[in-house]
C-alpha cells in the first residue's frame, strides 16, 4: 500500500482522549489496564492511523501567511465538496449554496431539530441509537421515540417499518433522525430500505435529519446511497450532515457541514444554528478539508476501506470460532463492531459489567454498548493496525472469554 496503516503509533500526551482518558476516571472512560499490559485503545471511535499527508501540508502552507482574521468559506471549499461529493457518492446538481458548515454533525442535528421542534416534543430514531443523540438530546429537552431494528434470518440488522409508522401516527412525531450508515450497527442502508423509509416519513410529514458523517467508511462490496437521492421528495424534506472529521480521524480540527436543498428547510435551520455566534468555521478547519479532499485523499481512503475490510474479516471470524455465546451482525460500514455477549454472560453466570472489566484489565480498552441501547453490548472500534487488532482478540480469548 502506499500509505502507512501498519504502524504502532504512541499517542499518549498527544491530545489523544482514546489513550489519555483510559483509566482517568469519571465519565464512561475504561479502567486503566493491570500491570503488565499496556491499552489497546478500542473504544473512542476515531483511528489509529496517520492521516493523509496532503491535510498537514496544506495547513503548513496555509500557516505559512501570519494573518489569521476574519474570513468567508473559499470557492475551493465548495468545489472540494462538490467534487468528493459527486465522485464518491454520485450527486449531481450540488451548489455552493446547498452547502453550510457545521461546528459538529450534533450541533447540526440539534439546530435541525430545533428549527421545527420545541423541547418536549418527540424524535423517532432507531435503536441501537448513538449515544451522542441521545446525551444532545435529552439535555435539550427532547423525548426520544425508538424504533428498534431487528435482525433477520440472516442476521442483518433490518428497520420495522410499521413500527416505525406506527409510532410516527401514535406519538404525532414531526421529525426524525436517521443513520446511514448505521452507528453502531454498521449497516449500510440498500436503496429500496431508503426509499421505503422515506415513504414512511413522508406519510407522517416528516423532516428527515439523515446523519452520513460514516459514509466514506464503506466496507468492500458495498455501496453509500444518499439519503437525499432516492426520490425527489427526500431532496426536499433531508437535511445531511457530512463531515471530513470522521473520514480523516480530524475531530480535534472540529469541522464539518451540511447538504440541504430545499431552501425553507435550509433557511430555518441556519437561523437556528446561528443564534449562538458560536457555529462559525475555523480557517484551519477549512483547509485540512481542503488538503482531506485532494486527489490524495481519494487514494487514502480507498486504501483505508481495504484495511478495515480486513480487520472486520479477523474480528468476525476469530468471534465465531473462538467466543461462543457471543454474536455479531457483520458491519457493512464504519470501523465499529456491536458485539452482543447476553447468551455468552448467562452460560458463565457474568454480568457485562464484570465481562467489560475482564477486558479493561488485561489492556483492551472497549466500550460499553448499554450506552447505545444495547443491554448485553459492547462496542469495538477496529481502526487500529491489524497487529494490535489481533493481540487485543488474543488477549479476550486467553484472558475473558
Amino acid at each position: 500500500m502506499k500509505y502507512d496503516f501498519t504502524s504502532v503509533i504512541d499517542r499518549r500526551g498527544k491530545d489523544a482522549m482514546a489513550v489519555d482518558a483510559i483509566g482517568a476516571g469519571g465519565g464512561s472512560a475504561p479502567d486503566a489496564p493491570k500491570e503488565g499490559f499496556d491499552a489497546i485503545p478500542m473504544w473512542v471511535a476515531d483511528m489509529n492511523f496517520p492521516t493523509v499527508p496532503t491535510i498537514a501540508e496544506e495547513m503548513v502552507r496555509r500557516a505559512g501567511h501570519p494573518l489569521f482574521g476574519y474570513f468567508r468559506p473559499s470557492d475551493e471549499y465548495f468545489q472540494s465538496i462538490i467534487r468528493w461529493q459527486e465522485t464518491r457518492n454520485n450527486v449531481t446538481g450540488l451548489a455552493p449554496e446547498h452547502i453550510g458548515y457545521e461546528n459538529g454533525v450534533l450541533g447540526g442535528v440539534l439546530s435541525a431539530v430545533g428549527a421545527f421542534a420545541a423541547p418536549g416534543d418527540s424524535v423517532l430514531l432507531h435503536s441501537p441509537t448513538y449515544v451522542g443523540f441521545t446525551g444532545s438530546l435529552t439535555s435539550a429537552g427532547y423525548h426520544i421515540v425508538h424504533s428498534p431494528l431487528k435482525k433477520d434470518e440472516n442476521g442483518i440488522w433490518r428497520m420495522d417499518f410499521e413500527d416505525m409508522d406506527r409510532k410516527l401516527k401514535d406519538g404525532k412525531i414531526h421529525v426524525a433522525i436517521f443513520c446511514s450508515p448505521h452507528n453502531p450497527c454498521g449497516r449500510v442502508w440498500e436503496k429500496w430500505e431508503i426509499e421505503k423509509a422515506m415513504e414512511v416519513y413522508k406519510a407522517n410529514d416528516c423532516l428527515v435529519i439523515s446523519d452520513e458523517i460514516w459514509s466514506d467508511i464503506i466496507l468492500p462490496g458495498y455501496k453509500h446511497i444518499p439519503t437525499q437521492s432516492v426520490s425527489e421528495d427526500a431532496r426536499n424534506r433531508t437535511a445531511a450532515f457530512y463531515a471530513p472529521s470522521k473520514t480523516f480521524n480530524l475531530a480535534g480540527l472540529v469541522g464539518s457541514y451540511h447538504i440541504i436543498y430545499n431552501s425553507y428547510l435550509r433557511d430555518r435551520i441556519e437561523a437556528q444554528g446561528s443564534k449562538s455566534h458560536y457555529n462559525s468555521m475555523n480557517v484551519m478547519s477549512m483547509h485540512a478539508l481542503i488538503g482531506a479532499y485532494k486527489p490524495e485523499g481519494y487514494e487514502w481512503v480507498d486504501e483505508l476501506r481495504q484495511v478495515i475490510g480486513q480487520n472486520v474479516d479477523f474480528a468476525c471470524q476469530y468471534i465465531q470460532e473462538h467466543f461462543e455465546g457471543v454474536e455479531v451482525s457483520k458491519p457493512q460500514g464504519t470501523y465499529m463492531l456491536f458485539i452482543d455477549c447476553e447468551k455468552w454472560c448467562q452460560s458463565h453466570g457474568k454480568t457485562i459489567e464484570e465481562l467489560e472489566k475482564a477486558g479493561w484489565d488485561v489492556g483492551v480498552a472497549w466500550q460499553d454498548g448499554r450506552m447505545f441501547h444495547g443491554p448485553y453490548s459492547i462496542r469495538i472500534n477496529l481502526a487500529l493496525p491489524l497487529s494490535r487488532v489481533q493481540e487485543a482478540f488474543r488477549r479476550l480469548d486467553q484472558y475473558v472469554f
